[in-house]
């Protein structure tokens, strides 16, 4: 795009908040966000750089989306950079993107909150968190009743679903209320988030009242909870975070750049102390300028990072970002920035760079094993394992590890159905997983890999329960007795030293440590025939059932055997032989 033709399109844009998009044909170039778009557009007749030079010659279009506040052009920024992958971008790896609001353009519009909405429906957002924006669909689909059901489950019925029954839903499927109607329905909706809050706030207001005059004042403090969520839905773009008066919280980041990519490895203190640390690839832009790359970096993963996530009190950081709006939006949050040069806060920054630079040796781990099995990239991994005492308290676990760390806000538990079978146990677990990612009720990313915690026969359940649901994310074992990784298609019995193995076995290891902990929980939690024993408290039942599995092995112990229990003497141990019965 030559300077006179950028120059003429960026005199007819708007001074005001937005996104734009250089574009070369259908392929993205470059997503940038501005307070003022006109002027902005109107710099890249100059740009800074040669990179940024190379990039505006390359494209051919220019798009540009309008937003009604600087923070929702942030937000927006990063939705776009992750979903289209821009080479100019700094992008950040294998994260979330921000929660938006679409009515799609059914004949009967569906309203849902979604991070990847269709082309074809009307989209509002996005937004910082997800919490305030579900209480506020939520609060509009018992308002005027607009569906949030599934194509599928929409079509072809005979009778209102529980949706109707619970006020939800006012069943256009069935003929409940007729097309115009209901239209007039969805309409009121779009006057909502065009900015009318009135729209649902007075009808919540009039709930409430209503409530507290019957006397009925749990209902009536759900409503005002709810209508305080409605009324500060617009203050900011929807979002629920706010700056404290003082520093409880502070993220670190250190940043270490390696050929095209980056790690950014995050402290995260509470009150003080060290509580987390993680890591993260960032894919840095095109012929980047070295003297620009972490300065990108540091703004794009501030921006991109912290979606469904609230910000810290404040960040300390190795360097300047540079980035203007990023530094408004920070300061509008009541996020403390600083690039300590001495004193404690330095020498965090300092360990942080130490954790971002130990990460640069896993991802050989990653490479080997994607190059092993043939696939592109196994930068995400989820590891399964299921747990249960001759098949009660049955769980199962989902572990996430991302370029061979740990990432511990994305696991997931759930409590199966008792059986005592191993395959029915796994298969149950992984089409809940693959249930939820097909229908889009998880709001992790896709993993590269799944790793199933068993044998041939574990696998074998495992990809039973993908291919009913139709998931298609490959799937491998891996057996603990032998160490040997099975596919689909074959088997490997890679050396002890192998770093793809090494990378499998954490997962592996902590899948197994996840599930046990949560059937250790669950299992302690119950009532058992221990309970009525004197003698045996709480944790004198917890020892017991640790040592020996369950009330029935601990029914079958010898005297000598339960007295090995730390806390159960000879008085205790013939307590609980009386009580229970068991062997002579």
């Amino acid at each position: 795009m030559d300077v006179a033709t950028l120059r003429e399109r960026a005199s007819d844009l708007p001074r005001e908040p937005g996104v734009y998009q250089f574009l070369d044909g259908d392929q993205t170039l470059y997503v940038g966000k501005a307070v003022d778009l006109r002027s902005r557009v109107r710099s890249y007749a100059d740009p800074r750089s040669a990179r940024i030079r190379r990039m505006v010659d390359r494209a051919d279009d220019l798009d540009v989306a309008v937003t009604d506040t600087e923070t929702q052009a942030l937000l927006l920024e990063a939705n776009l950079i992750k979903r289209h992958q821009p080479r100019y971008n700094v992008r950040l790896k294998d994260d979330k993107s921000y929660p938006m609001v679409q009515l799609t353009a059914h004949e009967f519009p569906r309203i849902e909150v979604t991070r990847d909405p269709s082309e074809e429906a009307t989209v509002y957002g996005p937004f910082t968190a997800v919490g305030p924006v579900e209480t506020v669909v939520k609060a509009l689909r018992e308002t005027f009743g607009v569906r949030g059901c599934s194509d599928h489950k929409f079509a072809n019925r005979e009778r209102p679903c529980l949706d109707y029954e619970m006020g939800l839903c006012t069943a256009p499927c069935t003929g409940e209320i007729d097309e115009p109607g209901y239209l007039a329905d969805v309409e009121s909706v779009k006057r909502f988030f065009g900015g009318e809050t009135g729209v649902l706030a007075d009808p919540l207001r009039g709930e409430m009242e209503a409530a507290a005059a019957d006397q009925n004042f749990e209902r009536a403090a759900n409503l005002r909870d709810r209508l305080e969520a409605v009324q500060s839905f617009h203050g900011g773009g929807g979002e629920a975070i706010s700056g404290q008066s003082h520093e409880r919280s502070v993220d670190v980041l250190g940043v270490v750049i390696e050929g095209d990519d980056a790690t950014v490895a995050r402290l995260h203190a509470e009150g003080g102390q060290l509580v987390e640390r993680d890591r993260h690839r960032l894919s840095t832009p095109e012929d980047a300028d070295p003297d620009e790359t972490i300065p990108a970096v540091i703004a794009a993963f501030l921006v991109q990072y912290y979606a469904e996530r609230q910000l810290p009190d404040a960040v300390l950081l190795p360097e300047h970002h540079g980035d203007e709006e990023v530094a408004a939006w920070l300061d509008a949050e009541g996020v403390a920035v600083r690039v300590p040069g001495a004193g404690r806060e330095a020498k965090l920054v300092e360990l942080a760079l130490k954790n971002a630079r130990r990460h640069v040796g896993r991802r050989d781990e990653s490479g080997a094993l994607a190059a092993e099995l043939g696939l592109g990239s196994v930068s995400r991994i989820e590891g399964f394992d299921v747990s249960h005492a001759q098949g009660t308290s049955v769980v199962g676990s989902d572990v996430t590890f991302v370029d061979g760390s740990p990432v511990k806000a994305d696991y997931r538990r759930k409590k199966l159905v008792e059986e005592n079978d191993d395959y029915a146990n796994m298969r149950e677990l992984l089409r809940w997983r693959a249930s939820r990612a097909v229908e889009g009720r998880d709001d992790r990313p896709d993993p590269d890999l799944l790793l199933i915690d068993g044998g041939e026969g574990q696998l074998e359940a495992a990809q039973a329960a993908l291919d009913e649901v139709g998931w298609a994310v490959p799937a491998v074992a891996l057996a603990k007795q032998d160490e040997l990784v099975i596919t689909a298609s074959r088997t490997y019995d890679w050396p002890n030293e192998a770093p793809q193995l090494h990378l499998l076995q954490r997962v592996r290891d902590e899948a197994h440590r996840f599930a046990v902990q949560y059937h250790q929980t669950l299992r302690d939690s119950v009532d058992t025939a221990l309970d009525g024993v004197p003698g045996v408290g709480p944790e004198t039942r917890k020892r017991l059932l640790r040592r020996f599995g369950s009330v029935e092995n601990v029914r079958e112990a010898s005297l000598a055997e339960l007295q090995s229990v730390d806390g159960v003497g000879e008085g205790t141990a013939a307590s609980i032989r009386n009580h229970l019965g068991g062997r002579e």
